[in-house]
Protein backbone atom coordinates (compact mmCIF):
# COMPACT_ATOMS: atom_id res chain seq x y z
CA UNK A 1 0.00 0.00 0.00
CA UNK A 2 1.28 3.75 -1.27
CA UNK A 3 3.10 5.01 1.90
CA UNK A 4 2.97 1.94 4.07
CA UNK A 5 5.65 1.94 7.00
CA UNK A 6 5.62 -1.76 7.49
CA UNK A 7 8.66 -3.28 7.10
CA UNK A 8 7.92 -4.39 3.40
CA UNK A 9 9.36 -4.20 0.13
CA UNK A 10 8.61 -0.78 -1.22
CA UNK A 11 6.15 -0.03 -3.34
CA UNK A 12 7.68 0.92 -6.77
CA UNK A 13 7.00 1.06 -10.27
CA UNK A 14 8.04 -2.86 -11.18
CA UNK A 15 5.50 -3.79 -8.83
CA UNK A 16 3.39 -4.98 -11.64
CA UNK A 17 1.95 -8.80 -11.62
CA UNK A 18 4.86 -10.69 -13.26
CA UNK A 19 3.73 -13.54 -16.09
CA UNK A 20 6.32 -15.66 -14.34
CA UNK A 21 3.41 -16.22 -11.51
CA UNK A 22 0.83 -16.92 -13.60
CA UNK A 23 2.82 -19.31 -15.70
CA UNK A 24 2.39 -23.14 -15.67
CA UNK A 25 4.75 -25.37 -15.33
CA UNK A 26 7.29 -26.19 -17.84
CA UNK A 27 10.22 -25.30 -19.73
CA UNK A 28 11.13 -23.44 -22.91
CA UNK A 29 7.96 -23.21 -24.89
CA UNK A 30 6.31 -21.04 -21.41
CA UNK A 31 9.24 -18.30 -22.73
CA UNK A 32 6.15 -17.71 -25.77
CA UNK A 33 3.47 -17.31 -23.62
CA UNK A 34 5.41 -14.99 -21.39
CA UNK A 35 6.03 -13.11 -24.36
CA UNK A 36 1.82 -12.67 -25.54
CA UNK A 37 1.25 -11.87 -22.63
CA UNK A 38 3.52 -8.79 -23.03
CA UNK A 39 2.26 -7.99 -25.88
CA UNK A 40 -1.48 -8.33 -25.16
CA UNK A 41 -0.60 -5.42 -22.36
CA UNK A 42 1.50 -3.21 -24.72
CA UNK A 43 4.60 -3.88 -22.34
CA UNK A 44 6.53 -5.98 -25.16
CA UNK A 45 9.80 -4.06 -25.95
CA UNK A 46 12.20 -4.45 -28.98
CA UNK A 47 15.90 -3.42 -28.83
CA UNK A 48 16.22 -0.41 -32.18
CA UNK A 49 19.66 -0.53 -34.14
CA UNK A 50 21.65 2.66 -33.93
CA UNK A 51 24.28 3.25 -36.39
CA UNK A 52 25.69 6.51 -34.70
CA UNK A 53 24.47 8.61 -31.82
CA UNK A 54 26.61 11.36 -31.33
CA UNK A 55 25.17 15.34 -31.37
CA UNK A 56 21.53 15.87 -31.71
CA UNK A 57 21.14 13.44 -34.22
CA UNK A 58 21.02 9.18 -34.07
CA UNK A 59 20.95 6.80 -37.37
CA UNK A 60 18.38 4.28 -36.57
CA UNK A 61 18.57 1.26 -39.13
CA UNK A 62 20.24 3.56 -41.33
CA UNK A 63 17.85 6.75 -40.89
CA UNK A 64 18.40 9.12 -39.09
CA UNK A 65 16.49 10.90 -36.51
CA UNK A 66 16.28 13.65 -33.68
CA UNK A 67 17.55 12.18 -30.67
CA UNK A 68 15.51 13.28 -27.41
CA UNK A 69 16.43 10.24 -25.51
CA UNK A 70 19.29 10.59 -24.82
CA UNK A 71 20.97 11.67 -21.35
CA UNK A 72 24.20 12.79 -22.70
CA UNK A 73 23.23 16.17 -21.31
CA UNK A 74 26.84 18.21 -22.18
CA UNK A 75 27.24 16.63 -26.03
CA UNK A 76 30.31 15.09 -24.11
CA UNK A 77 30.22 11.86 -25.97
CA UNK A 78 31.65 13.01 -29.03
CA UNK A 79 33.93 15.83 -27.66
CA UNK A 80 37.47 14.98 -29.06
CA UNK A 81 39.73 15.59 -26.52
CA UNK A 82 37.42 12.83 -24.70
CA UNK A 83 38.31 10.76 -27.58
CA UNK A 84 41.86 11.36 -27.93
CA UNK A 85 42.37 10.73 -23.93
CA UNK A 86 40.27 7.17 -25.00
CA UNK A 87 43.05 6.49 -27.83
CA UNK A 88 46.10 7.56 -26.03
CA UNK A 89 44.78 4.87 -23.28
CA UNK A 90 44.47 2.22 -25.67
CA UNK A 91 47.98 2.49 -27.34
CA UNK A 92 49.35 2.82 -23.67
CA UNK A 93 47.61 0.02 -21.40
CA UNK A 94 45.58 -2.21 -24.25
CA UNK A 95 41.69 -2.65 -23.49
CA UNK A 96 40.98 -4.95 -20.97
CA UNK A 97 41.64 -4.28 -17.34
CA UNK A 98 41.95 -8.25 -17.16
CA UNK A 99 39.83 -8.62 -13.80
CA UNK A 100 38.48 -7.46 -10.84
CA UNK A 101 40.81 -4.84 -8.59
CA UNK A 102 40.59 -7.12 -5.62
CA UNK A 103 42.32 -9.85 -7.88
CA UNK A 104 44.26 -8.60 -10.34
CA UNK A 105 45.07 -4.92 -9.03
CA UNK A 106 44.25 -1.36 -9.91
CA UNK A 107 45.29 0.02 -12.75
CA UNK A 108 46.83 3.60 -12.73
CA UNK A 109 43.87 5.39 -14.50
CA UNK A 110 41.79 4.00 -11.87
CA UNK A 111 43.40 5.14 -8.82
CA UNK A 112 43.05 8.77 -10.63
CA UNK A 113 39.72 9.11 -11.81
CA UNK A 114 39.23 8.13 -8.30
CA UNK A 115 41.28 11.22 -7.11
CA UNK A 116 39.56 13.42 -9.57
CA UNK A 117 36.44 12.49 -8.27
CA UNK A 118 36.81 13.08 -5.27
CA UNK A 119 38.68 16.42 -5.72
CA UNK A 120 35.27 17.13 -7.74
CA UNK A 121 32.81 16.38 -5.47
CA UNK A 122 34.87 17.90 -3.13
CA UNK A 123 35.34 14.53 -0.60
CA UNK A 124 37.91 12.53 0.93
CA UNK A 125 37.71 10.19 -1.18
CA UNK A 126 35.98 8.15 -4.40
CA UNK A 127 35.42 4.64 -5.66
CA UNK A 128 34.95 3.71 -9.49
CA UNK A 129 32.40 0.98 -9.97
CA UNK A 130 31.11 -0.29 -13.78
CA UNK A 131 27.04 1.22 -13.53
CA UNK A 132 25.39 3.41 -11.65
CA UNK A 133 22.62 0.02 -11.28
CA UNK A 134 25.94 -1.72 -9.87
CA UNK A 135 27.10 1.16 -7.40
CA UNK A 136 23.55 1.05 -5.76
CA UNK A 137 23.28 -2.61 -5.80
CA UNK A 138 26.70 -2.58 -4.11
CA UNK A 139 26.68 0.25 -1.56
CA UNK A 140 23.50 0.43 -0.01
CA UNK A 141 23.66 -3.28 1.04
CA UNK A 142 26.79 -2.54 2.14
CA UNK A 143 26.00 0.12 4.39
CA UNK A 144 22.71 -1.30 5.90
CA UNK A 145 22.37 -4.37 6.87
CA UNK A 146 19.42 -6.61 7.99
CA UNK A 147 19.39 -4.63 10.98
CA UNK A 148 18.97 -1.16 9.81
CA UNK A 149 15.97 0.71 8.44
CA UNK A 150 16.10 2.08 5.16
CA UNK A 151 13.96 5.40 3.99
CA UNK A 152 13.12 5.76 0.49
CA UNK A 153 11.25 8.06 -1.85
CA UNK A 154 8.65 5.98 -3.67
CA UNK A 155 9.91 6.97 -7.23
CA UNK A 156 13.51 6.31 -6.60
CA UNK A 157 15.29 4.77 -9.23
CA UNK A 158 14.99 0.55 -10.13
CA UNK A 159 18.88 0.41 -9.21
CA UNK A 160 17.84 1.40 -5.47
CA UNK A 161 15.28 -0.21 -5.12
CA UNK A 162 16.39 -3.50 -5.98
CA UNK A 163 19.54 -2.33 -3.82
CA UNK A 164 17.53 -1.83 -0.81
CA UNK A 165 15.86 -4.98 -1.34
CA UNK A 166 19.35 -6.95 -1.47
CA UNK A 167 19.59 -4.98 1.45
CA UNK A 168 17.58 -7.23 3.90
CA UNK A 169 16.98 -4.01 5.76
CA UNK A 170 13.63 -2.57 7.31
CA UNK A 171 12.04 -0.32 4.44
CA UNK A 172 10.22 2.27 4.92
CA UNK A 173 8.70 4.06 1.45
CA UNK A 174 8.51 7.77 1.87
CA UNK A 175 5.27 9.61 -0.76
CA UNK A 176 7.33 11.56 -2.97
CA UNK A 177 8.95 14.43 -1.85
CA UNK A 178 6.85 14.46 1.48
CA UNK A 179 9.22 15.35 3.65
CA UNK A 180 6.36 15.68 6.81
CA UNK A 181 5.54 11.59 5.85
CA UNK A 182 9.57 11.08 6.25
CA UNK A 183 9.68 12.94 9.68
CA UNK A 184 6.91 10.45 10.71
CA UNK A 185 8.40 7.53 9.86
CA UNK A 186 12.07 8.46 11.18
CA UNK A 187 10.19 9.41 14.45
CA UNK A 188 8.47 6.36 14.62
CA UNK A 189 11.17 3.93 13.96
CA UNK A 190 13.82 6.09 16.00
CA UNK A 191 11.37 5.38 18.86
CA UNK A 192 11.16 1.79 18.27
CA UNK A 193 14.53 0.87 17.46
CA UNK A 194 17.29 3.61 18.43
CA UNK A 195 20.28 1.77 17.90
CA UNK A 196 19.71 0.78 14.54
CA UNK A 197 21.11 2.00 11.44
CA UNK A 198 19.14 4.48 9.74
CA UNK A 199 19.44 5.36 5.84
CA UNK A 200 18.26 7.94 4.07
CA UNK A 201 17.78 6.94 -0.15
CA UNK A 202 16.63 9.82 -2.32
CA UNK A 203 17.61 10.67 -6.36
CA UNK A 204 18.83 14.22 -6.81
CA UNK A 205 16.96 14.25 -10.43
CA UNK A 206 14.27 11.76 -10.41
CA UNK A 207 14.57 9.94 -13.63
CA UNK A 208 11.29 9.83 -15.01
CA UNK A 209 9.58 12.94 -13.98
CA UNK A 210 12.63 15.68 -14.08
CA UNK A 211 11.95 16.98 -10.54
CA UNK A 212 14.40 17.54 -8.14
CA UNK A 213 14.87 16.50 -4.35
CA UNK A 214 14.54 18.56 -1.47
CA UNK A 215 17.85 17.90 -0.44
CA UNK A 216 18.28 20.91 2.22
CA UNK A 217 14.61 19.36 4.33
CA UNK A 218 16.28 16.01 3.57
CA UNK A 219 20.13 16.71 5.33
CA UNK A 220 17.88 18.55 8.27
CA UNK A 221 16.16 15.42 8.65
CA UNK A 222 18.96 13.02 8.70
CA UNK A 223 20.91 15.26 11.02
CA UNK A 224 18.37 15.52 13.41
CA UNK A 225 16.85 11.63 13.86
CA UNK A 226 20.96 10.79 13.55
CA UNK A 227 20.65 8.41 9.79
CA UNK A 228 22.76 8.14 7.17
CA UNK A 229 21.93 9.85 4.01
CA UNK A 230 22.96 8.62 -0.11
CA UNK A 231 21.87 10.55 -2.68
CA UNK A 232 21.91 9.06 -5.99
CA UNK A 233 23.43 12.23 -8.46
CA UNK A 234 23.19 10.50 -11.81
CA UNK A 235 21.22 13.31 -13.49
CA UNK A 236 22.67 15.76 -11.52
CA UNK A 237 26.09 15.30 -11.92
CA UNK A 238 27.31 18.09 -14.54
CA UNK A 239 23.63 19.19 -15.20
CA UNK A 240 23.01 21.26 -11.94
CA UNK A 241 25.06 23.42 -9.20
CA UNK A 242 26.96 26.27 -10.57
CA UNK A 243 29.80 24.66 -11.61
CA UNK A 244 28.09 21.42 -12.40
CA UNK A 245 28.95 19.40 -9.45
CA UNK A 246 25.65 18.27 -8.78
CA UNK A 247 22.77 18.51 -6.20
CA UNK A 248 24.82 19.50 -3.27
CA UNK A 249 26.27 22.54 -4.91
CA UNK A 250 22.64 23.60 -6.38
CA UNK A 251 21.54 23.31 -2.36
CA UNK A 252 24.78 25.17 -0.87
CA UNK A 253 24.99 21.93 1.32
CA UNK A 254 28.25 20.77 2.44
CA UNK A 255 29.33 17.11 1.47
CA UNK A 256 30.59 15.47 4.77
CA UNK A 257 28.77 13.38 5.89
CA UNK A 258 26.76 12.40 2.88
CA UNK A 259 27.03 9.56 0.63
CA UNK A 260 27.03 10.94 -3.28
CA UNK A 261 26.51 8.15 -5.87
CA UNK A 262 26.84 9.10 -9.20
CA UNK A 263 27.91 7.82 -13.39
CA UNK A 264 30.10 9.17 -15.65
CA UNK A 265 27.72 7.79 -18.65
CA UNK A 266 25.50 10.18 -18.73
CA UNK A 267 26.94 14.06 -18.61
CA UNK A 268 30.10 12.81 -18.37
CA UNK A 269 29.67 11.14 -21.84
CA UNK A 270 31.80 8.44 -21.09
CA UNK A 271 30.68 5.01 -18.88
CA UNK A 272 30.91 3.91 -15.33
CA UNK A 273 30.01 5.08 -11.28
CA UNK A 274 31.25 6.35 -8.66
CA UNK A 275 30.95 6.45 -4.86
CA UNK A 276 32.29 9.81 -3.07
CA UNK A 277 32.32 10.05 0.09
CA UNK A 278 34.24 9.59 3.68
CA UNK A 279 37.80 7.53 3.42
CA UNK A 280 36.65 4.90 6.16
CA UNK A 281 33.36 4.79 4.00
CA UNK A 282 35.78 3.74 0.39
CA UNK A 283 37.70 1.51 2.81
CA UNK A 284 34.23 0.11 3.82
CA UNK A 285 32.74 -0.53 0.34
CA UNK A 286 35.94 -2.03 -1.01
CA UNK A 287 35.64 -4.72 1.08
CA UNK A 288 31.98 -5.64 1.45
CA UNK A 289 30.17 -4.05 -2.15
CA UNK A 290 29.48 -7.14 -3.81
CA UNK A 291 28.88 -5.34 -7.11
CA UNK A 292 32.72 -3.77 -7.24
CA UNK A 293 34.69 -6.99 -5.42
CA UNK A 294 33.18 -9.23 -8.07
CA UNK A 295 33.12 -7.69 -10.91
CA UNK A 296 35.99 -7.06 -13.95
CA UNK A 297 37.13 -3.79 -13.51
CA UNK A 298 36.54 -0.80 -15.75
CA UNK A 299 39.04 -0.90 -18.75
CA UNK A 300 41.76 1.92 -18.05
CA UNK A 301 41.11 3.84 -21.41
CA UNK A 302 37.35 4.08 -20.18
CA UNK A 303 39.23 5.76 -16.95
CA UNK A 304 41.26 8.25 -18.93
CA UNK A 305 37.96 9.52 -20.82
CA UNK A 306 36.24 9.88 -17.55
CA UNK A 307 39.18 12.09 -16.36
CA UNK A 308 39.23 14.14 -19.26
CA UNK A 309 35.27 14.61 -18.91
CA UNK A 310 35.26 15.76 -15.82
CA UNK A 311 38.40 18.38 -16.32
CA UNK A 312 36.01 19.38 -18.89
CA UNK A 313 33.00 19.76 -17.05
CA UNK A 314 35.21 21.11 -14.15
CA UNK A 315 36.70 24.19 -16.08
CA UNK A 316 35.07 24.52 -19.30
CA UNK A 317 31.35 23.31 -19.50
CA UNK A 318 29.62 27.00 -18.41
CA UNK A 319 28.49 27.77 -21.91
CA UNK A 320 27.45 23.93 -22.61
CA UNK A 321 25.59 24.21 -19.52
CA UNK A 322 24.29 27.58 -20.01
CA UNK A 323 23.07 26.18 -23.77
CA UNK A 324 21.67 23.08 -21.85
CA UNK A 325 19.35 25.01 -19.73
CA UNK A 326 18.40 27.41 -22.95
CA UNK A 327 17.08 24.64 -24.65
CA UNK A 328 15.08 22.96 -21.78
CA UNK A 329 13.39 25.83 -21.31
CA UNK A 330 12.44 26.27 -25.09
CA UNK A 331 11.09 22.74 -25.44
CA UNK A 332 9.58 22.80 -21.33
CA UNK A 333 7.74 26.28 -22.80
CA UNK A 334 6.54 24.86 -25.88
CA UNK A 335 4.97 21.64 -24.50
CA UNK A 336 3.30 23.48 -21.70
CA UNK A 337 1.69 26.13 -23.97
CA UNK A 338 0.57 23.27 -25.81
CA UNK A 339 -1.79 22.26 -23.01
CA UNK A 340 0.90 18.86 -22.26
CA UNK A 341 0.68 17.74 -18.38
CA UNK A 342 4.48 17.82 -17.88
CA UNK A 343 4.19 17.23 -13.99
CA UNK A 344 6.83 19.31 -11.89
CA UNK A 345 9.43 18.82 -14.40
CA UNK A 346 12.59 21.31 -13.37
CA UNK A 347 15.15 19.71 -15.33
CA UNK A 348 16.13 18.77 -18.86
CA UNK A 349 14.02 15.85 -18.01
CA UNK A 350 10.56 16.77 -19.85
CA UNK A 351 8.01 14.26 -19.10
CA UNK A 352 4.46 14.02 -21.33
CA UNK A 353 2.08 12.15 -19.53
CA UNK A 354 -0.09 9.82 -21.69
CA UNK A 355 -1.79 7.65 -19.54
CA UNK A 356 -2.34 3.82 -20.67
CA UNK A 357 0.47 2.01 -22.49
CA UNK A 358 -1.53 2.04 -25.56
CA UNK A 359 -1.87 5.87 -25.73
CA UNK A 360 1.79 6.02 -25.13
CA UNK A 361 2.74 3.97 -27.70
CA UNK A 362 0.84 6.13 -30.42
CA UNK A 363 2.38 9.02 -29.97
CA UNK A 364 5.93 7.37 -29.93
CA UNK A 365 4.67 5.93 -33.35
CA UNK A 366 3.82 9.49 -34.50
CA UNK A 367 7.20 10.92 -33.22
CA UNK A 368 8.93 8.33 -35.02
CA UNK A 369 6.69 9.08 -38.56
CA UNK A 370 8.35 12.21 -37.92
CA UNK A 371 12.15 11.25 -37.60
CA UNK A 372 11.79 12.39 -33.94
CA UNK A 373 13.24 9.51 -31.23
CA UNK A 374 11.62 9.68 -27.88
CA UNK A 375 10.22 5.96 -27.06
CA UNK A 376 6.59 5.43 -25.05
CA UNK A 377 8.01 5.38 -21.49
CA UNK A 378 5.85 1.92 -19.69
CA UNK A 379 5.69 0.02 -17.06
CA UNK A 380 7.59 -1.72 -15.63
CA UNK A 381 9.59 1.82 -15.64
CA UNK A 382 6.48 4.21 -14.51
CA UNK A 383 3.24 2.56 -12.79
CA UNK A 384 0.28 1.19 -14.74
CA UNK A 385 -1.94 4.52 -15.77
CA UNK A 386 1.20 6.49 -15.57
CA UNK A 387 2.27 6.06 -19.24
CA UNK A 388 4.79 9.08 -21.05
CA UNK A 389 7.00 10.28 -23.23
CA UNK A 390 10.20 11.40 -21.86
CA UNK A 391 11.92 14.39 -23.84
CA UNK A 392 15.68 14.51 -22.45
CA UNK A 393 16.96 17.62 -23.96
CA UNK A 394 20.68 18.37 -24.86
CA UNK A 395 22.91 21.14 -25.30
CA UNK A 396 23.31 19.41 -29.04
CA UNK A 397 20.35 20.69 -29.82
CA UNK A 398 19.32 23.35 -31.65
CA UNK A 399 16.08 26.23 -31.73
CA UNK A 400 15.17 24.56 -34.74
CA UNK A 401 15.31 21.45 -33.82
CA UNK A 402 13.78 22.05 -30.61
CA UNK A 403 10.74 23.97 -32.18
CA UNK A 404 10.80 21.06 -34.43
CA UNK A 405 9.77 18.62 -31.91
CA UNK A 406 7.34 21.32 -30.38
CA UNK A 407 5.18 21.60 -33.97
CA UNK A 408 4.86 17.73 -34.14
CA UNK A 409 3.82 17.50 -30.57
CA UNK A 410 0.76 20.04 -31.21
CA UNK A 411 -0.14 18.38 -34.55
CA UNK A 412 -0.02 14.83 -32.43
CA UNK A 413 -2.57 16.87 -29.91
CA UNK A 414 -4.99 18.16 -32.54
CA UNK A 415 -4.90 14.45 -34.03
CA UNK A 416 -5.31 11.90 -31.35
CA UNK A 417 -8.97 10.81 -30.74
CA UNK A 418 -8.06 10.01 -27.02
CA UNK A 419 -7.07 12.71 -24.40
CA UNK A 420 -3.64 12.51 -23.72
CA UNK A 421 -3.17 15.47 -20.97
Amino acid sequence: MKGSEKKTRPKTNDSLPSPFSRRPSGGFETFAEELRCLEQRNLLRDLPLTESCRGSKILINGQEFLNFSSNDYLGLSGHPRIMEAAVRAVNKYGFGSGGSRLLSGTHAPHRRLEERIAEFKKTEAALVFNTGYAANTGIIPAVAGKEAEIFSDELNHASIIDGVRLSGAGVNIYRHKDMNHLEDLLREKSKCRAAARRLIVTDTVFSMDGDIAPLEDIVMLSRRYDALLMIDDAHATGVIGKTGRGGLEHFGIRPEHVIQMGTLGKAAGCFGAFVAGGKDLIRLLINRARSFMYSTSLPPAVCEACIMAIDIIDSDSGDLRKRLWENRQRLYNGLSQLGFDTLESETPIIPVMAGDAENALEIGKHLYRNKIFAPAVRPPTVPEGRCRIRFSVTAAHSDDEIDGVADVMGRIRRGLKRGIA
